[in-house]
């Protein structure tokens, strides 16, 4: 454990968690300094619930004046825990799924200079997964892998998964205003994070689940994050290998989905008409068409591995030149 003059802030959103809450705050050790219970303005009142039933000092209930989602919830926390000198902040969710008993776990490898950013996964013992229902299983691995893409953290799975720490330094130089509010607030962070070439890693915990009932429901929300998907992975490619760098892999991408596209078209525009005439296309007008095709999966996979070699590997708070680094990534996440 590392705790050594640094505070360690908890934030927790607060929407309808009422009968979870008091458990999850009494659950939680003492090496956190401070409690952020943030009340998304919650129906049943949860912010005024632990204000009248919670004596542990170390709670303080802030209030978002309408519901801005999980998100949004987070920025409020974000932001206090920041004004209060916080140097990690650990979110837990307050339907008691997250046990507190982990924080040093997320805390560590942040104090430790290893990680700016930290969060769970619960894809490491294939045997506590089998408690995990079979479509959220699903989901979340089609989930992961679009989240490879956009965010570039190639090394990460369960990107829904709200059990995360984040560094001061990382977190004070998002772009609050632009992170996703709702239930994209977790994939959403880890795009911002790259542009800002912080270093994130996976903690490995247990799936649990009680008698607290989701809203995120996954069958609903696939093609939403899809096209959000897409969006934040032209972003990143535009600042990452055009805007504020060029190499090789600058000019594989686009040689090979033009090759792959160029051979695609031409080779479905002479089929169509092998159909329509009932005369066999030529063999040499087959390769024309499947050479370009092939070469431009194999640029494209090049830019891939290059991609995927090029994971952010020092911690962004022990960079000297984060200030700068900074400047330009919030730049870019404009």
């Amino acid at each position: 454990m590392i705790t050594a003059d640094k505070k360690i802030a908890v934030l927790i959103p607060s929407y309808k968690v009422k009968e979870h809450i008091l458990g999850v705050i009494s659950a939680i050790g003492p090496e956190v300094d401070t409690i952020y219970v943030i009340d998304d303005c919650c129906p049943v009142e949860s912010g005024k619930f632990v204000e009248a039933n919670c004596s542990d000092p170390r709670v303080r209930v802030l209030r978002n004046p309408e519901n801005q989602g999980v998100g949004g919830a987070m920025m409020t926390g974000y932001r206090a825990a920041i004004a209060d000198g916080m140097d990690v902040m650990v979110k837990i969710d307050g339907d008691g799924q997250m046990d507190p008993s982990l924080i040093t776990h997320f805390t560590d490898p942040i104090l430790s200079g290893e990680a700016d950013y930290t969060k769970g996964n619960r894809f490491f013992d294939l045997e506590e997964i089998r408690a995990m229902p079979k479509m959220r299983l699903f989901g979340n691995a089609v989930l992961s892998f679009m989240t490879k893409f956009s965010s570039g953290y190639w090394e990460l799975f369960d990107p829904t998964n709200g059990y995360t720490a984040i560094h001061r330094d990382a977190a004070r130089h998002l772009p609050f205003d632009k992170i996703s509010k709702r239930y994209f607030f977790e994939t959403d962070i880890l795009f911002r994070l790259n542009i800002l070439r912080a270093v994130v890693i996976d903690i490995p915990m247990d799936a649990k689940y009680g008698d607290e009932v989701s809203n995120l429901k996954i069958s609903k929300i696939v093609g939403e994050f899809l096209l959000k998907h897409i969006r934040n992975f032209g972003k990143r490619i535009f600042y990452s290998y055009y805007l504020r760098n060029m190499s090789v892999a600058s000019l594989e991408l686009p040689m090979g989905v033009i090759m792959l596209a160029g051979g695609g078209i031409f080779g479905l525009s002479h089929w169509i008409d092998s159909i329509n005439s009932g005369i066999p296309t030529p063999a040499g007008t087959v390769m024309l068409s499947a050479l370009p095709i092939i070469v431009g999966i194999q640029f494209i996979l090049a830019f891939l591995g290059h991609d995927i070699a090029s994971t952010p590997r020092r911690a962004f708070h022990l960079n000297k030149k984060g200030a700068n680094a900074a400047t330009l990534a919030k730049s870019e996440n404009n």
